[in-house]
């Protein structure tokens, strides 16, 4: 372990180096100016410092203030060299954050008990810190396990989704990427960014609950059928709503209003403008305009041109402007996220945006 000794007597100094030799297992550094000690202490990790209080322009008092004052300097034991008659200065040093004294003369007994107690105390310290840093690792370790595993959830909960309204993997995919590209340009922060990123893809959930005559009908709905297919956006929020989980939360948010639209003419509630949460906004521009750039059996794939197009042209009717501001600002994100994330064929596909 590593002690300082700060005294401007080189006799006393002297005298406290070879006490300390005799502690065993422990080296020593030595300072005859306060200052240059100072500078030293505050810069180098140290388990104890011997310290005399009568030393000319910065006495052990201000030298005390100024250790405890530097960081990760609060709990090093700090062992003050006094006279026996200086008990008002004890007090005050005790009030300044010194651990113990030694009276001059220094009793040779007096000191290895008093500087084997603090560096046992010290030991405990490191040893406390040591186990409160491993705690947190492993609490680390475990928040990051659960985290996956509802990570894992949200991605089976989305490929149940697929399996009754079979769009590829890649459209949740995609669209999840686009709502945290808008986001990101919105500068929501990195972390609500990564939830959205996460949640997205489950925005469609609630169509497990949607009849397959109805989910895989091939040609148009009618009026009657549309309104049994709107209801995916309730049944959705319920199946998902009253996790504890942060991201089930978000997703169920998600899943009831990315249908509402900012003029109020969406569904389920008819929802208008900021009373849209802003992970629904958000999720809106990214589902549509990748439904719209995706081939559908009802149509071919539209051109991400025309689709952007079809974004300015309904920003501030369907969708909030800033959300669509934001997607369009983002747009070589845009292009990238396209390139990436390619369908692969499948048998059916979705019968028709709503």
């Amino acid at each position: 372990m590593q002690i300082a000794i700060v005294d401007d007597n080189a006799v006393n100094l002297a005298l406290l180096r070879g006490l300390v030799r005799q502690l065993g297992e422990v080296q020593s550094v030595e300072f005859l100016d306060p200052r240059e000690g100072l500078a030293w202490v505050c810069a180098h990790p140290v388990d104890l410092l011997i310290l005399d209080y009568q030393m000319p322009e910065l006495d052990g008092l201000g030298f005390l203030r100024a250790f405890r004052a530097a960081p990760e300097r609060g709990e090093v034991p700090v062992l003050m060299v006094t006279a026996d008659h200086e008990l008002p200065l004890r007090y005050q040093a005790l009030q300044e954050g010194a651990s113990d004294f030694l009276t001059k003369p220094v009793d040779r007994v007096e000191f290895q008990a008093r500087a084997r107690n603090l560096l046992a105390l010290r030991r405990s310290q490191i040893e406390m810190a040591s186990r409160a840093q491993w705690l947190a690792t492993e609490v680390a370790k475990a928040t990051a396990t659960i985290l996956a595993r509802e990570q894992e959830t949200i991605v089976r909960l989305a490929r149940a989704a697929e399996y009754r309204d079979p769009e590829t993997g890649a459209h949740v995919l995609r669209m999840a990427h686009y709502a945290r590209l808008i986001a990101a340009q919105l500068a929501v922060p990195e972390a609500e960014q990564d939830l959205l990123l996460h949640a997205a893809p489950m925005h469609d959930i609630g169509k497990v609950g949607t009849p397959d005559q109805i989910l895989l009908k091939p040609g148009r709905l009618t009026p009657e059928e549309l309104v049994i297919m709107r209801q995916h956006a309730q049944i959705g929020h319920d199946i998902l709503a009253g996790s504890a989980s942060p991201y089930l939360q978000a997703a169920a948010l998600i899943a009831l209003h990315h249908h509402e639209r900012w003029d109020g003419g969406g569904y389920p509630n008819g929802l208008r403008g900021e009373d849209i949460s802003l992970m629904g906004r958000i999720v809106a521009v990214a589902d549509v305009f990748d439904a719209l750039t995706s081939v559908r059996p009802y149509k071919p794939a539209w051109s991400l041109e025309r689709a952007a197009d079809f974004l300015r042209e309904h920003a501030g009717s369907h969708f909030d402007p800033r959300c669509v501001e934001a997607f369009l600002q983002a747009w070589p994100g845009v292009l990238e996220i396209h390139a990436r994330y390619r369908d692969e064929p499948l048998e059916t596909q979705p019968q028709e945006l709503l």
